[in-house]
């Protein structure tokens, strides 16, 4: 099937011809290439010669290129470009172009009024994104949502999971009682699915076109939703008994761990259903009736001799059908913006620099520039559903998840876990 590819802005032949052949892996497959481009403006990230393993000592030390601009006038500056001049994606592209770097500062919004500190250093390629997953060089502590953190009033005090660092005990203990919930209810996963794809679908796209406009100026008060959020805090409370009484034997207090579940199941179901769900459908049936033909007959075939059932171990058996969701995660990531904090200085490496940051420093990472990095894949700004099959499933290491690669294995640190 013919790749439909939309003209490129010169910044990607400049790239390109940069690249070196040598790539971590190549995809090799039995499978005949599919391919669909990306429809909308491409978003390009800076390349330059690939640096082996051996050689990143002898890296050059560069002063980290960018400002801030005026105090309260740049941020604001910056955060009208992000959100309404230049778009997320233009807004790095234009400032790695500028800089001829993919490491830089800048201001990451919201800003004032709402954060006091939007200095960040930017990372945009595969290389020094990485730093971002290592937690003996950055802390995690409260930086969930960037360069501010909500008000705990409405989570009954507590700090949930997501903001806390992995250095944390109750860190640990959340976790280990998340993996509970999960690994409870796994079975009943699928046929809760199957039981409300009719109706998701009829509702979905009504959904996704329904937009209310932002404020990006002014924190949200935790008033505004407060009575809701207790409506339905006082419907898990009642609902999660069980797992209440688990929490307690970790240590975990009852409402800490209701606020947890309540937190968890509504951003990760929103996340699921308006933004994962959606983009696999999108890329795939972008793709065409090749991919959809090849899809059909694997997983039909994997049911069959399955005995017709859907099962966590038959989805194993489809790698078509899980490379061509994994490229969809790459091309499109999910959690777009990873945060942490400096621990001490150190050094960043991207692939032709090293650069120098400074302990407290705010570190960014925008993933999408990252999981499309042309010195890691080819032809990185094209849909192609095979990429992970069979030699290629070794770049699953460059699909990148909001706490590591897709080869790294969450721990479940409780004795009588399996």
């Amino acid at each position: 099937m013919a790749s439909s590819v939309l003209p490129s802005p010169s910044l990607q032949s400049q790239f390109m011809s940069l690249r070196s052949s040598t790539k971590p892996y190549s995809r090799r497959s039995s499978l005949s290439p599919i391919k669909a481009s990306v429809s909308e403006k491409p978003s390009i990230g800076i390349s330059s010669p690939t640096v082996s393993p051996t050689d990143s000592s002898k890296l050059p030390l560069r002063k980290i290129p960018g400002d801030y601009g005026l105090p309260f006038i740049g941020p604001i500056n910056d955060r009208l470009d992000y959100f309404y001049k230049q778009g997320k994606e233009e807004y790095f592209k234009s400032r790695a172009q500028k800089y001829q770097s993919t490491v830089f500062r800048a201001n990451m919004p919201p800003g004032p009024f709402i954060s006091s500190n939007p200095h960040v250093v930017v990372v945009l390629d595969g290389k020094s994104f990485s730093v971002l997953f290592d937690v003996t060089k950055v802390e995690k502590k409260d930086l969930f949502t960037g360069t501010f953190m909500p008000s705990t009033e409405l989570t009954g005090g507590y700090r949930i999971l997501s903001y806390l660092d992995p250095s944390e005990p109750k860190h640990t203990q959340l976790k280990n009682f998340l993996f509970y919930l999960l690994k409870s209810r796994r079975d009943h996963v699928i046929p809760e699915f199957s039981s409300t794809y009719t109706g998701l679908f009829e509702s979905l796209e009504n959904d996704l076109a329904s937009k209310e406009p932002t404020i990006h100026t002014f924190r949200l008060p935790a008033f505004l939703v407060k009575k809701d959020y207790k409506r339905l805090y006082d419907y898990f409370y009642s609902s999660a008994g069980s797992l209440l009484d688990e929490a307690e034997k970790m240590g975990i207090s009852r409402e800490e761990a209701c606020h947890n579940i309540l937190f968890a199941t509504c951003f990760n179901t929103f996340g699921g259903l308006k933004i994962f769900f959606p983009n696999i459908l999108k890329w795939i049936g972008r793709a065409g009736v090749k991919l959809h033909t090849q899809l059909a007959q694997e997983i039909r075939s994997v049911i069959k001799s399955n005995g017709g059932e859907i099962t966590m171990a038959a989805l194993e058996q489809m790698p078509l059908m899980k490379s061509a969701v994994y490229e969809a995660f790459r091309i499109e990531p999910p959690v777009p913006a990873q945060y942490g904090k400096a621990k001490r200085d150190l050094i960043i490496e991207s692939h032709d620099a090293a650069y120098e940051v400074k302990e407290g420093e705010m570190i960014f990472g925008y993933q999408p520039f990252a999981t499309k990095d042309p010195k890691i894949f080819d032809t990185p700004d094209e849909y192609v559903p095979d990429r992970f099959v069979g030699e290629g499933e070794k770049l699953l290491q460059h699909v990148l998840w909001s706490n590591g690669p897709e080869t790294d294995h969450p721990r479940w640190e409780i004795n009588n876990a399996g």
